[in-house]
Parts: C-alpha cells; sequence; structure tokens
C-alpha cells in the first residue's frame, strides 16, 4: 500500500494508541548480527531526522487531540547516536504532540559508548528515565568479532555514569549461544552483568540471517552456528541464575525485578494497539498491522514530500489471530487460557515439566517449554483452529 498525503490517522486507529515505538536508525557501523534496518552515518543528521519525524506524527494522526502515551520507546539502530542534544530536541517535538502520562515509562537504547555524564543529564531532563543498554558480552575478543564499537570497560562506565547523572532504571542486553569456536564463558557474562545492578535483563540467542555479514561467513564455512545443546544449557543456566537473584523471568528473552518489568515491550505481548514511527517501524491497531518504508533516505523523502511513508499493511484474519494470541499468550508468565480439547492436548507437556497448569485451565510454560516455544504453540493454534 502506497502513503498518500490524505490524512488517514482515523482509518488506522480507532483509539489513539498509549504506547509509541519511534525507530532511529543511525549506528557507527552495522554489527556482523545484525539485520536491522540501519544507515550508518560517521556524522548523524539529528536536526534532518527531527524534522521528518515530526512530520510523519502530523501526517499520520492530524486528528490526535487529547492523545496520551503510557510507553515511549526509542530503538534502532542506536537512538543514543542522537546525543544529548539530538534526543532532547526529538521528545521535545514528540511532547508537542503526544502528552505522556504521568509515571509514562520513556525507554532509550544506548550503546556503552555513548554514554556520558554530558548525555544522561540531557536525556534525563527531556524526560528519559530508563536506558537499554546494548552491552551483548564483557569479553573483549567476543565483541571484537561481533563489531561492536565499545569493549566491556565502557559497559561498566555506562552503568556507573547513567547512575550518577540520574537514570538508575536501566536493563542489559546479552547475547548467548555464540559459535563455540570463540570460547566464550556464558557464566563469566552473566556474572558480570549482575555485578553491575541492572534492574532488568533481555537475552536473546543468537540467530544467524543470511543476509548479514555473519551469514556471508556461515556461507563461506569460516562460521559455525552453536548447536542446539548449547543453547538450551547456556538458556537455563540464565534463567536459573537471574532468579536466584531475585529476577522475575517474566517472558521467555527477559527478566525484570519485580515492578520493574519492561512496560512498553510488555504492551506488545499483551496485543495492546502502539503506533510505530520512524524507517521500517511497524505499528498495529489491532485488526492490522502496518510497517514503514524500510530505507531512511525512502522514509524521509516522503515525509518531505508530505506523503505518509507507511509501505504495506496486513489484516489480521481469525487464524491470524488465534495464532497470535496463542504465541504471545505462551511468551509470558501470564500463559494462556485454555478452550475444551485443548486441557487434555496440553497434559503430555505437562508431565514433561514443559508446562504447568494453574487455575485448572491457563498453561503457562516453564523454560524447558520456552526452548519449545515454536512448536507447542503451532500445535495449540492447529487444534484451536478447528473450534
Amino acid at each position: 500500500m502506497q502513503g498518500g498525503s490524505r490524512p488517514r490517522s482515523l482509518l488506522y486507529f480507532k483509539v489513539l494508541p498509549r504506547h509509541v515505538y519511534v525507530h532511529v536508525p543511525f549506528c557507527a557501523r552495522r554489527c556482523t548480527y545484525c539485520d536491522f534496518s540501519i544507515a550508518v552515518r560517521r556524522v548523524v543528521p539529528s536536526s534532518e531526522y527531527v524534522d521528518a519525524l515530526a512530520r510523519e506524527i502530523d501526517l499520520r494522526f492530524p486528528n490526535r487531540d487529547g492523545w496520551t502515551a503510557d510507553t515511549l520507546y526509542f530503538g534502532g539502530g542506536t537512538p543514543s547516536r542522537l546525543g544529548g542534544e539530538g534526543v532532547a530536541r526529538m521528545l521535545t517535538a514528540i511532547r508537542e504532540r503526544i502528552t505522556l502520562a504521568d509515571g509514562a515509562e520513556v525507554t532509550l537504547e544506548a550503546n556503552p559508548d555513548d554514554v556520558n555524564a554530558e548525555s544522561v543529564a540531557a536525556w534525563r531532563d527531556a524526560g528519559v528515565n530508563r536506558l537499554s543498554i546494548g552491552a551483548q558480552s564483557f569479553d573483549d575478543r567476543v565483541l571484537e568479532w561481533m563489531h561492536r564499537t565499545h569493549d566491556a570497560g565502557m559497559t561498566a562506565r555506562a552503568v556507573d555514569t547513567a547512575r550518577r547523572g540520574g537514570i538508575d532504571n536501566f536493563s542489559l542486553d546479552l547475547i548467548f549461544s555464540l559459535p563455540e569456536k570463540l570460547e566464550r564463558s556464558w557464566t563469566t557474562d552473566v556474572a558480570r552483568a549482575l555485578e553491575l545492578g541492572p534492574s532488568h535483563l533481555s537475552l536473546y540467542g543468537l540467530t544467524i540471517e543470511p543476509h548479514t555479514p555473519l551469514g556471508r561467513s556461515e556461507a563461506r564455512g569460516d562460521v559455525i552456528e552453536s548447536p542446539d545443546e548449547r543453547y538450551e544449557t547456556e538458556f537455563l543456566h540464565a534463567h536459573d541464575a537471574l532468579t536466584s537473584a531475585g529476577f522475575d523471568h517474566y517472558e521467555v528473552s527477559n527478566f525484570g525485578l519485580p515492578g520493574l518489568h519492561a512496560r512498553h515491550n510488555s504492551s506488545y505481548w499483551s496485543g495492546a494497539p502502539y503506533a510505530g514511527l520512524g524507517p521500517s517501524a511497524h505499528e498495529f491497531d489491532g485488526a492490522a498491522r502496518r510497517w514503514n518504508r524500510s530505507a531512511y533516505v525512502d522514509w524521509m523523502r516522503h515525509a518531505d514530500a508530505a506523503q505518509d511513508p507507511i509501505e504495506q499493511r496486513e489484516e489480521l484474519t481469525p487464524e491470524n489471530k488465534a495464532a497470535e494470541e496463542v504465541y504471545l499468550g505462551l511468551r509470558t508468565t501470564g500463559g494462556l487460557v485454555l478452550r475444551g480439547a485443548e486441557i487434555a492436548r496440553v497434559q503430555p507437556w505437562v508431565n514433561a515439566g514443559w508446562a504447568t497448569l494453574t487455575d485448572g485451565n491457563r498453561l503457562v510454560l516453564t523454560p524447558l517449554g520456552w526452548l519449545r516455544l515454536d512448536a507447542i504453540a503451532a500445535d495449540l493454534t492447529l487444534v484451536r483452529s478447528h473450534y
């Protein structure tokens, strides 16, 4: 679907969404595993980007009186590349168009090497109250292999700088199940992450995508993906170590201290509507998904021409909705309410230790079950589709 200049927000959302995602595409360079929509720039065109973002909001949501958001998430790319002044200007442009509710969660993804005292002060004063710091590992050899721009010491300094600057609610990202030839110690990385006292951790198993530098290395035979056994061992170790340290393993990839779960990301898993702004950003209105043009230059060109940069739209069928309800429910400790014959269907999984049944009909996967999430969700979706 081509975007046009005609105001269409009333067709997109019956009720303005309480959650807003903003994609900031800029990176200093591309990591070996990355297949996200990014724009590698030595000098970040922050003013150009913020102006285009403001135009996109005006085009997509011309009738936005009373629009209030409970969560605002700046992802990427590397939003922290905008610096203190750029992030502040971006938040000013958004606040002129969207009211942030009292106590709103405002998250900024940041690379450790972008976190300095001046930027933290500007981010805090602009309204950022949560950081998601891309640590990925505490092994300098691994970070170099990933093509990251920071070393392990920078992550510790970033955490200290953020705390001193008044932002003490932060998450750390780590990647596990790396190729065995790296001889990375996952137990050491988990321990070092805990030493920094985060309020939240997001852990992602490495996936080798074909069109990434890592995918090309695998195609040449230079890299062999980690075996399933290693993935399982490292996932279960993280679960044991982090829950023993007081974290809730509340979603398959996410751990938070009580009361400090990621509110924005939780909106995705609950099926709540959310707006998506910036190149390649996705949004959901409860009935359909839409996504923007991926390339930064293409997205900006449409915004400059007063054309909504949405590229495509997907209307969810009843089958799609059933599949998403099952999959999203099983991703979290909220679980999925079962119907009829589904209870008998899942009993073997309960017996195998992959799931528990609470309240008689609510299925909650265990960590062993989360390792089989795709297969379990597909099976339950098939059963549900016959109702």
